[in-house]
């Protein structure tokens, strides 16, 4: 079995250990918002629609919500972001004879004419970020044993439905904003005059349109964090396998907010795990963190079955409920993680969750933390994850090999996890970028472009 849903919902039925939300703050996961963990703060998911630039304006209906949301909206920070032809061009996916127009927008592409369609994924739009037990959308194990929905006969999706019906709102009411709104809470002087309306477009709907619904949003939310297995314990993780954000971060992590917010203990146990091949040497002779040279590349896996590349990219939760409250601030702290990440791996350990043995996990249920699952989280991650699986159950079926007995002698060599990554580089799913090696320390000196 394969679980590759969006929310990790076999993950919950088999009630097998997982992760939701935010991790503790560890050495491993230094960037963390919180020191005990919140299964409540995932990222938060979004309602996409499209819309069409038009040549004439067109009637906009407010929607009797758009009220509740009004708050919320806004474009950026950046005054060049701070129009709606950056937003519609950001996200634009048809855009006849573009290569016969003038250029412009921050992003340097043609500019929108009546015609071109834009969908939308905008952070302070149509992004949903509950962040409390009161309206959190994915239900934690505890939300789901006092609901019943553990119990034979009771799984009801692990959703807050409410939760839904509230990013959809607030998504048609984002549609309204960006056609006839007038404030935008990114900039510090609200009121009246600081956006303009821009009545020509239209809401696509109905089954002819990119969406093929009739209220224009998407049959499905974009989700971006559900459960996350905790992998078998193995060697340098007593308590299970898990991908953390040492393993692929850029940050640098000699900040004063590390040195600050960490204890000295933590802050030399991150360095030590840092240090690549000095690690032994920093261990043994208890080495201070500032005569450690760190790596600079990510962790490199004996394991590795697929390749990932993304950055930490975080869509946090709002402090308070309900997210869309006028003056909610995002969770403190949750943005600290956020930055540039290193080509990384796709071990097998990952995904192989504890207490069962022909499960397997992939896509966004893979055991990372909520910091990398940030950079794991994207489509071009989830095709890897996805063909690897594959591979798996393919050639354990094949050898009558469980997944787990594949990597349980690690780091010894394992002669069926040779064969299972020579087939998967067969297939042209790769396990590693081009010269990968732990002796070598820089992604730089490595890369090949």
């Amino acid at each position: 079995m394969v679980d590759a849903s969006e929310t990790g919902e076999l993950v919950a039925l088999a009630d097998v250990p997982y992760r939701l939300g935010l991790d503790p703050r560890s050495y491993r996961n230094p960037s963390s918002a919180s020191e005990t963990g919140d299964p409540y703060c995932t990222q938060g998911f979004t309602y996409t629609f499209a819309m069409e630039q038009t040549a004439q304006p067109q009637p906009q209906s407010k929607p009797a919500f758009y009220d509740r949301y009004a708050a919320y909206y806004g474009y950026d920070t950046n005054p060049n972001l701070s129009n709606l032809n950056a937003v519609f061009t950001y996200r634009r996916i048809w855009a006849p004879n573009a290569q016969k127009r003038p250029q412009g927008t921050p992003f340097k592409v043609a500019l929108p004419q009546p015609g071109d369609i834009s969908m939308q994924n905008w952070v302070w739009g149509n992004d949903y970020r509950p962040g409390t037990a009161a309206d959190n959308l994915v239900y934690s194990r505890d939300q789901l044993r006092a609901s019943g929905q553990l119990d034979p006969g009771g799984w009801r999706g692990g959703l807050r439905t409410e939760t839904l019906r509230s990013g959809e709102e607030q998504a048609l009411g984002f549609y309204y904003w960006l056609v006839a709104g007038t404030t935008n809470s990114q900039i510090p002087t609200k009121g009246s005059g600081i956006k303009e309306p821009s009545p020509n477009h239209r809401l696509l709907i109905g089954a002819d349109s990119p969406m093929g619904t009739d209220h224009g949003l998407s049959k499905y939310p974009y989700i971006r964090e559900g459960r996350r297995i905790i992998g078998r314990p193995s060697p340098g993780y007593g308590e299970g396998f898990s991908i953390s954000e040492l393993d692929i971060s850029r940050a640098d992590f000699r900040a004063d907010y590390y040195r600050q917010e960490l204890s000295p203990r933590t802050y030399g146990q991150m360095w030590k795990a840092l240090a690549g091949l000095e690690a032994t040497a920093a261990i043994a002779q208890n080495l201070p963190a500032a005569e450690i040279q760190r790596r600079s590349r990510s962790t490199i896996y004996p394991d590795a079955v697929g390749i990932a590349q993304y950055a930490i990219d975080f869509h946090p939760c709002m402090a308070e409920s309900p997210s869309e409250k006028p003056g909610n601030i995002e969770r403190p702290g949750s943005r600290q993680g956020h930055g540039q990440a290193y080509p990384a791996q796709i071990p097998l350990r990952a995904m192989i969750p504890q207490q069962i043995d022909n499960l397997l996990v992939a896509g966004k249920g893979i055991a990372t933390s909520h910091i990398a699952a940030a950079a794991y989280r994207v489509h071009s991650f989830e095709w890897s994850a996805g063909a690897a699986a594959g591979t798996v159950a393919d050639l354990a079926l094949d050898s009558g090999t469980m997944p787990y007995e594949m990597v349980d002698d690690l780091p010894r060599d394992e002669p069926v996890l040779r064969q299972l990554q020579q087939r998967l580089q067969r297939q042209g799913n790769p396990t590693a970028f081009p010269n990968t090696s732990i002796f070598n320390e820089s992604w730089e000196d490595w890369r090949v472009w």
